[in-house]
């Protein structure tokens, strides 16, 4: 079971919104590649009518193996150039890494509202019944200052085990595309916080990239059903959604989903874009 939250996953910068607002403009979630799927499929849940541009850096992707300064220049420059070309009435960064990062980078170049999101880990230390929790992400994630603050803030009498699991990544954008996935990525993850000092007690797994809910299934059977895991998207959805309370929404066309390389994977991802109202492929 996931178990969504706000305050504590999302960060986010409201800014001044404007007295009118065009309903068409859209939102624009960004993400470097699918994961954010995972938290449009919320933010459709609570706001069905609104037009949405879903943008995947599949450019850039992975960004778990780049540098802080490369993830902080590009983030800022794409958003830069989508907010500039599509006028979204409010931006999501839909990626863990993203946002830990580059937010406050791309707060200073964006004068639209922001919403981003980071490790669920409050959350995760109110349902622990055994002190140990286990943190999934990208290598650029776990190695952060904030995670650090997160877990000196909310889990300071937990204990916290963190791993970096790429692999995950590629595994949920090859599912997305139809590809098969070999089990044991699975549960090389699992193993690998489980042989952690304290790792057989882990109860709850803070899944700290967008990418890793497409796979909780599959996360679920390599862990065993004593573990639950968290993430921020419930928390994400309801946050954009009271940030655009009141506001006119229009859809003009299909939704879109914008890339960032033309490559032989885009034809199929159809599929799976469709499933989340996503008809339309564009590449900036």
């Amino acid at each position: 079971m996931t178990v969504g939250v706000q305050h504590s996953a999302v960060a986010d910068k409201a800014g001044s919104a404007p007295e009118k607002v065009d309903p068409a403009a859209p939102l624009l979630l960004f993400d470097s590649g699918v994961g954010g799927l995972s938290v449009l499929r919320k933010v459709r849940a609570l706001l069905p009518q609104a037009p949405v541009i879903y943008a995947a850096d599949n450019a850039g992707l992975p960004y778990g193996n780049k540098t802080e300064a490369q993830i902080a220049a590009r983030v800022s420059g794409l958003l830069g150039r989508m907010t500039e070309r599509f006028r979204p009435r409010l931006v999501c960064i839909a990626c863990n890494t993203a946002s830990t990062i580059a937010l406050a980078s791309v707060r200073e170049v964006l004068e639209v509202p922001i919403v981003g999101t980071v490790p669920a880990i409050k959350p995760a230390a109110a349902m622990t019944r055994t002190g140990v929790i286990g943190l999934l992400g990208t290598e650029a994630t776990i190695r952060q200052g904030y995670v650090d603050r997160l877990e000196a803030e909310f889990a300071a009498d937990k204990r916290l085990l963190r791993h970096g699991a790429p692999e995950l990544v590629a595994a949920a954008e090859a599912k997305l595309r139809g590809d098969p996935v070999d089990p044991a990525v699975y549960a090389r993850a699992a193993q690998a916080l489980r042989a952690m000092p304290g790792g057989e007690a882990i109860d709850v797994v803070v899944l700290a990239c967008t990418h890793f809910p497409l796979i909780e299934t599959e996360l679920a059977a390599a862990f065993g059903p004593e573990v639950r895991f968290v993430d921020g998207s419930d928390g994400i959805a309801r946050r954009i959604a009271f940030l655009t309370q009141g506001q006119p929404w229009r859809r003009d066309g299909d939704d879109i989903a914008l890339f960032t390389r033309d490559d032989d994977d885009l034809p199929r991802l159809r599929p799976a874009l469709h499933e989340h109202g996503l008809d339309r492929i564009v590449v900036l």
